[in-house]
């Protein structure tokens, strides 16, 4: 006899990125970006994207004029209900939703007494007409109804039978989901699951949702609490963008939902597990694409999230790396790390040479050697766990006599401030080098914004044998660090760089002069992205 397997309860998610995102200070959308983000977000797995509220800007407008082609998520304008003492065929913020060619709205309305006396200046009669008019338009349009119920949280524990009454409105009205929002991010995990298993009771819980804004860092922790009271729709976004602390985040969500086994054996979501594999890439992809940095300590997805420091700790990982890390890094598109730090035994050492396929045995006396000198280099302000570039051209140097592609042979730097031919004042800074590369020896100057710009700009046009390969290195960002005070301060600089792979890496530098510490990492970045053109290593 075969005992039947219990049937998952289906979560169904609701990305608000190309929306709440959008209100994430220094985000802003182009029409292509919103085209390229849905389609991420649909391959993905999404089931619903929420292109933004058509008629409300000139971005959204032309976004929902053509539409993209999605092949599962279900494309959805978003809007609010129609003003108190106009009809639904009569009012200017519900036409634009109503004849655009998305086949879901979603509509937010009030749902907290004191707002719709106060903010509205409306009866509370007269807000319930409204939800259940506004969704009715909808039905009667052929287009699905989701409602939003704003401050649905606050709204309940101050007045519970209205707050119940705004969601009944509206899915008696024929919506096909009312979603409880805590607006302003104020409730705890405890109070949204019992406030939501109190409202399933009443209403089917198949047709509630949440959204929960995360200003008490809660916004996972509530979905996930939501879901526990009854709650069957998810709303996020990706990385967690948003006004003030952001939204639920999508990407820490899912992996929860599918990798936890206590929520893997109750539910299942659209996202299949090859997708899944590729959320480290979609999280960074969009990152990217914001030109915002990712966060290195972001769980499941970031650089950090499966990287270990410690000699004990990474011998013990070698052996049994399920007791170390909650989950494989595969099974979300991230890998494991092994950290190079002063802290570093020979077990990460070998982990770390394994990796880079440069493999030598335990007792191998170069192996023994670069650990003193990484420890050296260490307690001379070096941070390699860090700077994981700077870590391979080191090993690989006195490993392997890995060849500089280049040496310089002196380097100056000039800052001058001066007025120019109209009469303001400018700093110039110019930067000179002699270089030899192959048989090649040169003397350049470029000028730049700065000391580190100006390094750039001429060792780009120095290396002109190496040209093409250098063409598409990027540096991303640099930081400065001050590691010691008084007059004999040591300076750490950090620098990130990135390519048209979409690698990045990260290399260091160290003296007590900052332009010298700083062209140190520079050189770095660029020794190591010519170690990729050259076939040394292979791109992660």
């Amino acid at each position: 006899m075969t005992t039947r397997a219990m049937a998952k309860d289906r979560i169904y998610l609701y990305d608000t990125t190309l929306r709440d995102g959008a209100q994430t200070q220094g985000v802003d959308f182009s029409v292509a970006d919103k085209r390229l983000v849905a389609q991420m977000l649909d391959q993905l797995g999404i089931d619903y994207v929420e292109g933004g509220w058509p008629g409300a800007n000139p971005t959204d407008t032309e976004f929902f004029a053509d539409p993209p082609a999605l092949t599962g998520a279900r494309f959805t304008a978003f809007g609010m209900t129609k003003r108190a003492g106009r009809s639904a065929s009569n009012d200017p913020g519900l036409a634009p939703l109503l004849s655009s060619s998305a086949p879901a709205i979603c509509v937010v309305g009030k749902s907290w007494d004191y707002h719709v006396e106060t903010a509205l200046g409306v009866s509370l009669d007269e807000n319930l007409d409204a939800i259940s008019e506004t969704v009715e338009a909808i039905v009667a349009a052929g287009k699905e109804a989701l409602f939003d119920a704003e401050h649905f949280f606050d709204g309940f524990k101050a007045r519970r039978d209205y707050a119940i009454a705004c969601v009944n409105a509206a899915l008696g009205s024929g919506a096909r989901w009312a979603v409880l929002c805590d607006t302003n991010g104020g409730t705890l995990p405890h109070e949204v699951e019992r406030i939501v298993r109190d409202v399933s009771e009443i209403a089917p819980g198949d047709k509630l949702g949440i959204h929960a804004h995360n200003d008490t860092g809660m916004a996972v922790a509530n979905s996930l609490a939501a879901i526990r009271g009854g709650a069957r729709q998810v709303q996020g976004t990706l990385n967690g963008l948003g006004e003030r602390c952001g939204n639920a985040n999508l990407v820490t969500l899912i992996p929860n939902l599918m990798l936890k086994p206590e929520l893997a054996e109750q539910y299942e979501t659209g996202v299949t597990r090859e997708a899944l594999a590729t959320l480290t890439h979609v999280s960074q992809q969009f990152d990217d694409l914001m030109n915002r940095l990712p966060d290195r300590h972001a769980p499941y997805v970031g650089d950090a999230a499966f990287a270990h420091k410690g000699g004990l700790h990474v011998s013990a990982i070698r052996k049994n790396p399920d007791t170390y890390e909650h989950v494989p890094p595969e099974s979300v598109g991230n890998a494991r790390k092994i950290l190079v730090s002063d802290q570093s035994g020979r077990a990460t050492i070998l982990s770390h040479l394994s990796r880079l396929a440069l493999d030598h045995d335990a007792d191998h006396p170069r192996v023994a050697e670069l650990l003193d000198y990484v420890k050296e280099r260490e307690a001379a302000g070096y941070a390699y766990d860090t700077a994981e570039a700077s870590f391979e051209i080191l090993a690989r140097r006195r490993l392997t006599g890995l060849d500089d592609y280049f040496k310089v042979e002196t380097y100056r730097v000039a800052v001058e401030n001066r007025f120019n031919a109209l009469g303001e004042r400018v700093t110039v800074t110019e930067a000179t080098l002699k270089i030899t590369a192959g048989l090649e020896t040169t003397l350049i100057a470029a000028e730049g914004d700065g000391p580190v710009h100006a390094l750039d700009q001429a060792l780009r046009k120095s290396l002109t044998v190496y040209a093409e390969p250098v063409s598409d290195l990027r540096l991303e960002n640099f930081k400065v660090r001050i590691l010691n005070t008084g007059t004999e301060a040591i300076t750490r600089a950090l620098i990130e760089s990135i390519d048209k792979d979409g690698e990045r890496w990260f290399t260091v530098g160290v003296s007590p002069n900052i332009i010298d510490a700083s062209f140190e990492a520079l050189l770095d970045a660029f020794r190591f992205k010519l170690m990729k053109w050259a076939g040394v290593r292979k791109p992660s």
